[in-house]
Formats: C-alpha cells, sequence, structure tokens
C-alpha cells in the first residue's frame, strides 16, 4: 500500500559499510516468517513471492537503494512499505554489513505483510496498519546483480541469512493489495499460506563496483490518464507525523449542529472538476513531481477541544475540516506549483476506499500557520484565505490553487463541509490517486 507523509532522518550503523564512491548491487534476500529471493511487479513494489522477477538494488554511498531500472527505492508513509518509484530520492539509512545483512537505520529487523492467499508478501520496516499476520523477517545479499554480477562473490560468515533460489520470471501482475475500509485505514489481508522453508545455500556479501542503473523517462500527454507506475516525491523532513489516533470524528448521518464560522471570508468562485489544465499550468495528475500531505489532523467544532492526532484518513462535513500539512522541497525553488484535490470513481481505486454521501459545497482554505498532532478546531492556524469552493463528485479532480512554488517551507491547507455531504476516504496514491496533493508543473 501507498499513501504518505512521514519524512524521515537516517544513520549509518556502526558495523555497516561506510560512505563510498563505488556503488553495490545485489539481489536482497527474505528469511525468517517469509523468505524467498525479492522480486519486482511492474509499478516497482517489491515482493516475496510469487515468481516475480528478480529485482536488482543498488546500494549507494548515502545509503539508498536503486533499482536496475533507476528507480528510486522508498519507504511509502505511513505504511513504510518498500519499492521502488520512478522518479523518486531514495530513502536514505539503509546499510550492508559484512556478513551481508541488510540493516535500516542500524536495525535488522523488517517485516512481511501478505497481500493474497497464495504466499505473497509486501515487505516493511514497521508492521502494515490494521494487518494482523504481517511475520517479522531479515533482509540479506543474495549475491551480486547487474555490473558488479561478474565479480566472484565472497562467502558469508555460518550463521548469516540464508539466500534461497530466485524464482522464475513471469509476467507481474497489479498489486493485490487488499482494500481498507473508509471508516479506517485498516486494509484486511488474507490469511497467507506461508511456503515449507528448505536448506539453502549461504549468503554471499556484496561485492563493491560500479553500477550504473538505467534510466527512465516518463512522458505524459493525458493529464487525466491514472499511471501505471506511480512516482514518489522527494521526502523533506519536517512535519512527522504521531500515530494514529485511536478515535476519530464520525462523519454525520444527518445535517449536524455545529458548523466552523467562515462569515469573514469571501465565498470564492467554484472551478469546474477535471477540466484541462491551461497551458503552461500543472497537468491535473501525478506524472511528475509531487508532493503527498505529510500530516493529516481532522477537528470538529462539535469537539473543539479534542485533538484526533494525525490520521490516514480525510474526513470532510459540516463540522469535521481535515487540515493538510505539506513539506516543499528547497529543489522546487523557482518552479509553478499547483494544489489539487483528487476523487476518482470507486472502480479504478486499487487499496483505497471511501464513502460519500449527501450534497453541499466544500471550501478549501490556506492557513496562516501549520497544524501538528495537538491541533484542535479550538486552536487551528487562522485563515489566510479561502481559495475555492467545489461540489466533490467522483471521478474528478480539482485544482484550488496554483502559482510559485513556496521551496523550503510547510503549508498547511483546511478542507471543510457543508450541507449535510459528508466524505471519508483512505488517502492513498496508488492508483487512483485520491486525496490532496501538491504538483509541481
Amino acid at each position: 500500500m501507498r499513501y504518505a507523509f512521514v519524512p524521515l532522518a537516517f544513520g549509518l550503523g556502526a558495523n555497516a559499510y561506510v560512505a563510498r564512491a563505488n556503488t553495490q548491487c545485489f539481489k536482497l534476500s527474505a528469511s525468517g516468517g517469509a523468505s524467498g529471493v525479492l522480486g519486482q511487479l511492474d509499478d516497482g513494489q517489491n515482493r516475496i513471492g510469487g515468481n516475480h522477477p528478480t529485482g536488482c538494488y543498488c546500494l549507494d554511498g548515502n545509503g539508498g537503494f536503486t533499482d536496475s531500472n533507476g528507480r528510486g527505492c522508498i519507504l511509502t508513509p505511513p505504511t513504510t512499505q518498500f519499492q521502488c518509484d520512478v522518479g523518486a530520492t531514495p530513502t536514505n539509512g539503509f546499510a550492508v554489513s559484512s556478513s551481508g545483512s541488510v540493516t535500516y537505520n542500524g536495525s535488522g529487523k523488517f517485516y512481511a505483510c501478505p497481500v493474497n492467499d497464495s504466499g505473497e508478501y509486501n515487505v516493511y520496516t514497521t508492521p502494515a496498519p490494521g494487518q494482523t499476520k504481517c511475520v517479522e523477517i531479515s533482509l540479506g545479499s543474495a549475491g551480486s546483480c547487474g555490473a558488479s554480477a561478474s565479480q566472484p562473490a565472497a562467502s558469508k560468515p555460518a550463521g548469516s541469512y540464508p539466500a534461497a533460489t530466485p524464482p522464475a520470471a513471469t509476467k507481474t501482475k497489479p498489486s493485490e493489495t487488499p482494500k481498507p475500509t473508509p471508516e479506517a485505514p485498516k486494509p484486511t489481508p488474507e490469511a497467507p499460506k506461508p511456503t515449507p522453508e528448505t536448506p539453502k545455500p549461504s549468503m554471499p556479501a556484496p561485492q563493491e563496483s560500479e553500477c550504473v542503473p538505467k534510466v527512465v523517462t516518463v512522458t505524459v500527454t493525458q493529464p487525466m490518464a491514472p499511471p501505471a507506475s506511480m512516482p514518489a516525491p522527494s521526502q523533506p523532513a519536517q512535519s512527522k507525523p504521531a500515530p494514529p489516533p485511536e478515535s476519530m470524528p464520525a462523519p454525520p448521518a444527518s445535517q449536524p449542529a455545529a458548523s466552523k464560522p467562515a462569515a469573514s471570508m469571501p465565498t470564492p468562485s467554484k472551478p469546474a472538476p477535471s477540466a484541462p489544465a491551461a497551458s503552461g499550468a500543472c497537468p491535473q495528475d501525478l506524472n511528475g513531481n509531487y508532493q503527498y500531505p505529510h500530516l493529516i489532523v481532522p477537528v470538529d467544532s462539535e469537539h473543539p477541544d479534542k485533538a484526533y492526532g494525525t490520521s490516514y484518513n480525510g474526513t470532510i462535513s459540516a463540522h469535521i475540516c481535515t487540515i493538510f500539512n505539506f513539506d516543499i522541497p528547497a529543489s522546487y525553488a523557482g518552479k509553478t506549483c499547483s494544489a489539487m484535490f483528487m476523487l476518482p470513481k470507486k472502480e479504478d481505486l486499487e487499496t483505497s476506499d471511501y464513502t460519500i454521501s449527501g450534497q453541499g459545497d466544500c471550501t478549501v482554505s490556506k492557513l496562516k500557520g501549520n497544524a501538528n498532532a495537538q491541533t484542535t478546531w479550538s486552536n487551528a492556524p487562522a485563515k489566510a484565505g479561502d481559495l475555492a469552493s467545489v461540489e466533490l463528485s467522483p471521478g474528478n479532480t480539482y485544482t484550488v490553487e496554483s502559482g510559485d512554488c513556496e521551496a523550503g517551507k510547510t503549508v498547511s491547507y483546511e478542507i471543510c463541509g457543508s450541507g449535510d455531504f459528508s466524505i471519508n476516504y483512505f488517502q492513498d496514491y496508488n492508483p487512483s490517486p485520491i486525496g490532496m496533493y501538491i504538483r509541481q508543473c
């Protein structure tokens, strides 16, 4: 699963290889609760089991992986799924010891969570939220690949991670991650069928060599076409969300009594949904550099002093507003950005879901300050101004702001509902992306 919003800071373990100019390229193998050489789906998800083509991963001097297709390997927030995306800046903090074992931030603990009942698992650094059948695994080198495959592999000391036989390459298939229910970000996995482990040869340590990954260029001409491989944005280290709250404000079944006052703000014009972007403006898609929310916080006028903390869901109604924090990379300086809200049709979703009911406009506002996990209705940042009033309808994307990218800053938006309208959705950028995003033009 993908979604997003955890900026991270990293360091190398004491027993890890130190930064160097040369890049090490090798296959990765899992052992423990699930075992096998990591394969890859077409979209860059790394998968244990399923006979997917074997992945080849190159570790740079900063502790970041890039696969043989030139895709940066990241930990997708908030689930920390390990996958490789076109245009993504690799997540740093990985290291490989002299024995071939892989660590992240000094820890050798990883987790495999099932995506179906056929023995296929996605890989995470923490158990996936809402999944009860995740198992602890270790990762290690399964031998050299790419440019380093021609070099002899050193034998691995006894007691280190076993290497599995690489599966035969077959045609990949789309992700089969179960959809979470919209009331809470809890995808329900099906029971895995563990594959019996067989004796495996000892694992060779990775070899140091030059590895030049293939560069992939993606050109998109249709602004609303959902991409087959979703690029992930760079991840600045600013607003880190807290764990999800135990309870979330529930959308109302009928017209609530309270609503958030906004009398001081002028009523903005309503943008046309899904209209093609004008020449020079940002396309209404995520087929380029973009940012997902690094913090999502709901606030409720019916419980004005209650802090719900960070959430994986966006909830909007007449008395519930949701605030989104975005950390804009310094590299966006001098560029144009658009803020947009994407609401695809349900049949176009793979790993997300939503509930929507009633009628009423949603007001999108820019805030003067930023939210945090302790933000409530009472202490929420003041509005800088209302940007747009939209009537959300499935199958549409709404551009609510376009202008100079606020490079190096954290910017916050708030969406509030009206009437008896209510929506609760799981923010996710798996095809098709849903929720609030900022797109660099």
